[in-house]
């Protein structure tokens, strides 16, 4: 059928409020100056007529801002530019319990893929300090058995370990905002329950590959201890 005239001729309507314009104008107009982090941002007498809105309009406008961490007050210099702590926002609004099972299932495989890609980051940056406490955390741990059922508070304690020695700070706070999510998908009932396995690599042999092995080793190897995991998520 063809499209009438009348339809044609419209375009779609901005249905976006004028605070949400006025948002995306400020952080393009910081753009624009080349504002970087610790800049001073115009005053906001100065926006307003930049951006032709009231000062009511440009103050809720900043207030998302600060709420996004994008800019911040500063004494003496008003609001400037500051490098929002992206992860720490977001797990104020990451609740496992209002998240849909598809959500859940990708965030946990996104911590699988993580800490199997880590293998470089590991072997570049660990110390022999680092793998006497890999050891003490993992002394403490039962025996392995092909009817290995993890336990969540020794996976937390060693793989937590692991995005520590890492030293990547930004890993460090994204696993930090994910353990809530962690939990919960492991008592939630969302993932099968845990079959035998024909192999499975141990904390302990994990640490061993960390101290004699290799970084492929270690990919292999966590691949392996992880099978658990892959396998309650994926085989449903």
């Amino acid at each position: 059928m063809e499209p009438s005239p009348i339809s044609t001729s419209l375009s779609a309507i901005d249905t976006r409020s004028l605070v949400d314009k006025v948002e995306a104008n400020l952080v393009g107009l910081l753009k624009q100056r080349k504002l970087k982090v610790g800049d001073s941002i115009p005053k906001e007498i100065e926006l307003a007529e930049t951006l032709g809105v009231s000062r009511t309009v440009i103050r809720e406008a900043l207030l998302r801002l600060r709420t996004m961490g994008l800019i911040e007050s500063k004494k003496k210099k008003g609001a400037v530019i500051t490098s929002p702590d992206v992860f720490g926002i977001m797990s104020k609004s990451i609740n496992p319990y209002v998240l849909d099972q598809g959500t859940l299932k990708e965030m946990f495989e996104l911590r699988l893929v993580l800490e199997i890609g880590m293998a470089d980051l590991l072997y570049h940056r660990i110390t022999k300090k680092d793998i006497e406490e890999l050891y003490a955390i993992v002394a403490g741990e039962p025996p392995v058995t092909q009817y290995h059922v993890f336990n969540i508070e020794h996976e937390i304690r060693f793989h937590s370990k692991l995005y520590e020695i890492t030293g990547n700070e930004t890993m460090k706070k994204f696993q930090k905002m994910l353990l809530p999510i962690f939990d919960y998908v492991h008592n939630s009932g969302l993932l099968k329950k845990q079959s035998l396995l024909k192999t499975f690599v141990s904390h302990k042999q994990l640490v061993d590959l960390l101290e004699n092995g290799t970084p492929e080793a270690f990919r292999v190897g966590m691949r392996s201890h992880l099978e658990n995991h892959f396998a309650r998520i994926f085989d449903q």
